[in-house]
């Protein structure tokens, strides 16, 4: 099933409220950027998708494998570099603790599992992106 996100910006700042028609969020950028900072920046909404799988993911595996674990935290950060080409070239850190009684090797294959999180294999794949269609248009040519 496709994922909608639907955004409805506000004059205020660059303030967005963000739904998936079951939840909202704000969304906004720093005063540096003349934003109001009341919410996060689109980076770090993308940041905390992949945090948020990684962490998510461990503790599947976990559960799955009965391993007993408990608090399980991820901070992860970018750098975008330019490339001599003019193309950006973005490097994502991440560290991950997993707190409870494991092995070294289980805690090596939950953060190996971790690292290949649905979210980081969306990001690491093949985007295609189709030109944004202006619905004022569309709806001018319905009435």
């Amino acid at each position: 099933m496709a994922t909608e996100i639907q955004i409805k910006n506000i004059p205020e700042g660059y303030q967005s409220f963000i739904s998936n028609g079951r939840h909202a969020v704000l969304g906004d950028e720093p005063v540096s950027s003349k934003g109001t900072d009341l919410g996060f920046s689109p980076t770090e909404f993308l940041l905390a998708g992949i945090s948020m799988c990684k962490v998510a993911t461990i503790r599947n595996v976990a559960r799955r494998k009965g391993w007993e674990i408990g608090n399980v935290d991820a901070k992860v950060s970018q750098k975008v570099l330019r490339q001599v080409d003019g193309n950006l070239k973005t490097k994502v850190q991440s560290s991950i603790t997993i707190e409870g009684d494991i092995t070294e090797a289980q805690r090596k294959e939950l953060i190996h599992e971790a690292d290949n999180c649905y979210v980081t294999r969306v990001v690491r794949g093949e985007w295609e992106f189709s030109e944004s269609i202006d619905t004022a248009v569309v709806l001018e040519k319905s009435v």
